[in-house]
């Protein structure tokens, strides 16, 4: 994700310092027109604007506690874009702005090929003051930047999204493979729900099944967009979210024990998450 957006930055005219733990990554990011720093820290030195992209909350903890508040110039926008809880969003920018730094947290919407294509959905949580400084940045790597509320307002939107997208995504599965059953064919049901009142994104944008709909990882054996691993993370953090705060999710749970099952009890970890399909009928298997 950081690499499609870094690229982005460059091309939209930004000097950008790039560092990453992966050799690959940065040989990307070189390629991409980046230049490389020996450590977070020497990345963030001069910087005027910080953007993150990491894996969990104890990373971003680590980065910024480190390699960034203190290292980075106090002018400077930090702007994480990474996936986490919300708790540890707010710990993270109440530490920035103690130390004198503005600070958003803008998780994203869209995956791999909306980084690499600059059209990602940025989620922002900050102050008025903080988002507006990180507004220019977001928008030269996204079609959609929204102010969600104060701080990790952005992480609670990011959460509740995926969320509903899990859950759809299931619903959506098994309308197929009922239908199938039924005796529809696949984009005769497709051609007429994405007209119905049954109609949505997993569905019209996202299609599960092979050969319908737009192109989808479907076509490509599951292979590609946004991992089941991702997901399950993130319905993990949504359930997390849920019970802090005493709400009834049941959709949501039963979403996140799915997807543990298709994700680390059969391995579909890796494939994209609209791969469930598999795990509900293995017919859609592409030959």
């Amino acid at each position: 994700m950081g690499g499609g957006m870094a690229a982005n930055l460059v091309k939209a005219g930004h000097q950008v310092a790039a560092f990453d733990l992966s050799e690959a990554a940065l040989a990307k990011a070189e390629a991409n027109g980046c230049t490389l720093a020996g450590t977070a820290a020497e990345a963030a030195g001069e910087a005027d604007a910080v953007v993150t992209m990491l894996p969990a909350g104890k990373h971003v903890r680590d980065v910024y506690e480190t390699s960034v508040i203190g290292k980075a110039p106090t002018s400077a926008i930090l702007i994480d874009c990474s996936t986490i809880d919300v708790a540890t969003a707010r710990e993270e920018s109440e530490k920035a702005a103690a130390a004198g730094y503005a600070m958003v947290d803008a998780p994203v919407s869209g995956g791999i090929a909306a980084a690499d294509g600059g059209t990602l959905t940025f989620m922002v949580g900050g102050s008025d003051e903080a988002f507006e400084a990180a507004r220019p940045i977001l928008e030269k790597m996204g079609k959609a930047v929204i102010h969600a509320g104060g701080p990790g307002a952005g992480q609670a939107a990011k959460i509740c999204n995926n969320m509903l997208l899990g859950a759809s995504m299931i619903a959506t599965c098994e309308t197929f493979v009922l239908a199938r059953k039924l005796g529809l064919d696949p984009q005769t049901f497709f051609d007429i729900a994405s007209k119905a009142s049954g109609q949505c994104w997993s569905m019209t944008t996202y299609c599960p099944v092979p050969g319908v709909g737009p192109q989808t990882p479907a076509d490509r054996d599951y292979e590609g967009g946004f991992a089941a691993a991702l997901m399950l993370k993130d319905l993990r953090l949504a359930m997390e979210a849920a019970q802090s705060v005493d709400s009834y999710t049941p959709m949501g749970a039963h979403a996140e024990e799915l997807y543990t099952r298709f994700a680390e009890a059969l391995g579909g970890g890796t494939k994209d998450f609209s791969g469930i399909i598999k795990m509900i009928d293995d017919s859609w298997t592409p030959r």
